[in-house]
């Protein structure tokens, strides 16, 4: 999508929306907004639920990336990049 196409508030309400139906704490969630920030944690939500049937652990997946966030360890990019090039492949 452009980025004039992107509703950052809508983005978060869905992950926070869905997040339950997925296994993610409140806990875990509001770490990871606290961490990565509203946006990020909503988009890394979202890239988690594009994948949801191959991850075991919605939620522990969720606590693992913003582990590594705290850490500096983990940026969101290359997650968002692995899925659109899935998707363009798929196509």
């Amino acid at each position: 999508l452009p980025p004039r196409a992107v509703d950052w508030a809508g983005l978060i309400r869905a992950a926070a929306t869905v997040r339950p139906q997925m296994g993610i704490s409140p806990d875990a969630w509001q770490d990871a907004v606290r961490v990565m920030g509203a946006a990020q944690a909503g988009l890394v939500v979202a890239a988690i639920l594009q994948r949801f049937s191959a991850i075991r652990s919605a939620g522990g997946y969720l606590r693992a990336l913003t582990n590594r966030a705290r850490e500096g360890r983990f940026l969101p990019g290359p997650m968002i990049m692995a899925l659109l090039t899935a998707r363009t492949r798929e196509s």
